[in-house]
Order: C-alpha cells, then structure tokens, then sequence
C-alpha cells in the first residue's frame, strides 16, 4: 500500500467535536422501522406503538456507531421523514403544503412538499429537544450529536410566493421573526444539554450554482444580497448557542434516493462562509466533480474552525480505497492545514425516509472506513 504523506506527521485527537472521523446524521432505516411507519401512516399502528419501534431502532443505531469507533452518535433521524421538513414545518407560522410545481432532482425525481409562511415565525414549542434528550441518555462515551435544518430552508424554494404579503409586507421583518425563532432553538437545545449541533445548510451551497441563480432571478428573488442575508440569519441563530456549543454546517447539493440538485465549487461563497458565519466547523460535499476543487479552503481562518471533508459518497454503495482517500486528504491539505481538516461521507445516507440507493452494510462499512482512514491518517478519531 502506498504511504500518503497526510500519515507522516500525525496531530492530536480531538477532544472536541467534529472528530477526526464523523457523520453528517442520517441513516438508512432499518425494515422494521419502515414498516412500522407506513403502519402508522396507514392508520393501523397507534402513535406510542411506533415511537417505542423508534425508540428501540435508535438505541441499536447509537450502539452499531459507538461499535465503529464513531466518536459522535446521532438518532439517524429516524423519527422523520424529511431532513428539513419535519423540523421547520413545526415553528409557528409554518406549514407543509403539496404544490402544483414540485422541486425538480436530478434524474426526475419530484420532491412532493413544500413549505409555505402563513403567519408570524416564531418558537412557540420545544421542536425535537425531546429527541436529542433520548440520544443524550442512551449514548456510552459518544457525544451526542443533535441536526436540524439551516433557518435558509424556510426562504430558498418558496421565496416571496411562499411568504404571506399581509404578515410580511416586507422580508425583513421575516427574516428577523425567523433569525429569532431559531436563536430559541439552539437554545433550547443547549439548555437541553446539546453541546454539538449541525446546521443543515444546502441553500449556500446552491448558490454555487448558475442555474440556481437563474431560477431565483426568474422568479423575481433579489439575489444579490442573499448569501449575506442567509449569512447574518444564521449568525442570528447561532448567538443563541450556550458556551461550550459547537456549531456545525453542512453543506451539500441534494440527496434524495441518491439525486441531487445543483453543482459547482464554494468559490463564489467561501469568503463569506468561513469569515462572516461564527461556525466552528463545515461538513463539505467533496466526493465528486460537482462540489469543485479544494482551493477554497484557502478562505479559512488559521487555527481553529474544522473542515470536515466529504469525501466518502453516501451515494453509492462502492467502497472507496484508502490510498485514494489519503490522496485527497493530502490535497485539501494543501490549502488548510491537516490539523484543521476531518472526514466524513459526503451527505446523510437518508435524508429522507426512502434511503438511498445502498444497503445497510454498504453504510455501515463506509463509516467503518471514515475511521479506520482518520485513525491512519491523525493517528486516531
């Protein structure tokens, strides 16, 4: 085997998340759980007979990670059947709707909600605190890992159609009413005991995009000014983290049953990404050509934030080699120091309930590869 030279000057671990080697939170569910939901939806299985189904599918899942060596565990988000929607769609004022034009993957395939702004954002409930309560009591050494959607998901698809003109005659005051309603959120979560929550933000990563910006212009968004406005409302949000918090952003371009959305690299929204946002670390899609080169990290502050790199695609069920993987890691080091870079798949392996297009023990061994690498790589996770 060949010797990356990543592996010749080893770092310390980390005692702090993102570890050397994590996950950005989603997993395949399992049959049972599945089926158990479809009962449920069909109306056949009552409400407490599927959360006990849940809660004995996510004790299994913490478990299988902490066995890989995963320093951090999530819920595999198990108790939803969307990354974004299940979350937003329980703030005040906003609801799920199925629309006549739906978002578009690539390969055909329709998402079939969406979401819409009927009255004032706000936090008026305690929307998956109890979530993260059960990882963070059924967890053994792992840190417990919390996610939920970037507050940008609630603007980007819908824009000003989706938001009522009579309660936000002007988006400023949405912006606001959400920039805060989330500031609770993490809150919340902190006053909960979360010390390591993700933001799931794809819309910046949209940005990237030519074709995505067209669209928006098509619509009538103002784009011009969008990625600091979706920068300053995260950084609304986060002023609501507890000392001893950290922040992570993910950044991808679509994963649904292995499609995706946009493509293009971060240049076009590095600078403000890793300077103007006050996160501690980025999960960044790296596993293939459409995510661009590694030059952009020459954006990120010396020191102390973490890019997590993406480079194990949760796409396919094709293991990626060692020798490559180091490769690349030795790339990126290039432009970000090898203390400030970690690995991890390039997405969740389901960000919606469906899963994508590999099985369980194709997952399972690509997490098992995060780190093994990372333990090859900076001498541990």
């Amino acid at each position: 085997m060949s010797t990356s030279s990543a592996t010749k000057d080893r770092v310390e671990p980390r005692n702090r998340p993102p570890f050397r080697a994590d996950h950005v939170g989603s997993l395949l569910r399992p049959r049972d759980l599945a089926e158990a939901r479809a009962a449920r939806k069909a109306g056949t299985l009552p409400a407490d007979a599927l959360r006990a189904i849940e809660d004995r599918c996510i004790e299994a899942a913490i478990r299988r990670q902490e066995e890989l060596g995963l320093r951090a565990a999530t819920d595999g988000e198990y108790r939803r059947a969307y990354w974004h929607y299940d979350f937003v769609s329980g703030l005040d004022g906003v609801e799920l709707y199925e629309p006549e034009q739906k978002i578009q993957f690539k390969g055909g395939l329709p998402l079939p909600l969406a979401l819409r702004v009927n009255s004032r954002v706000g936090w008026g409930r305690p929307v998956m605190v109890d979530d993260y309560r059960f990882v963070a009591g059924h967890v053994h050494g792992a840190v417990p890992k919390m996610t939920i959607p970037s507050p940008s998901v609630v603007h980007f698809r819908g824009g000003r159609r989706a938001i009522d003109a009579k309660t936000y005659p002007d988006l400023d005051g949405f912006f606001a009413d959400l920039g805060e309603a989330y500031k609770k959120a993490v809150a919340a979560f902190g006053a909960a005991g979360c010390r390591y929550l993700q933001l799931d933000e794809v819309n910046i990563a949209y940005l990237c995009d030519p074709e995505q910006i067209a669209g928006l212009k098509a619509r009538g968004e103002h784009v011009d000014n969008l990625l600091q406005v979706y920068a300053d409302l995260l950084n609304r949000a986060i002023a609501g983290r507890p000392d001893g918090m950290t922040i992570s952003m993910h950044l991808c371009r679509g994963n649904f049953r292995s499609t995706w959305v946009a493509e293009g690299g971060y240049e076009p929204v590095a600078e403000v990404l890793f300077n103007q946002i006050n996160s501690d670390a980025y999960f960044m899609e790296y596993d293939s050509d459409r995510a661009g080169g590694f030059e952009p990290l020459r954006f990120v502050p010396r020191g102390h934030k973490v890019v997590v790199l993406g480079l194990v695609t949760s796409k396919s069920g094709a293991l990626e080699s060692k020798d490559e993987l180091k490769r690349r890691i030795d790339q990126a080091a290039k432009y970000l120091p090898l203390e400030q870079l970690a690995l991890s798949p390039q997405c969740g392996f389901a960000s919606t309930e469906e899963g994508n297009l590999l099985t369980e023990d194709e997952q399972w061994a690509k997490l098992r590869l995060c780190v093994d690498v990372a333990r090859e790589v900076w001498g541990g996770v």
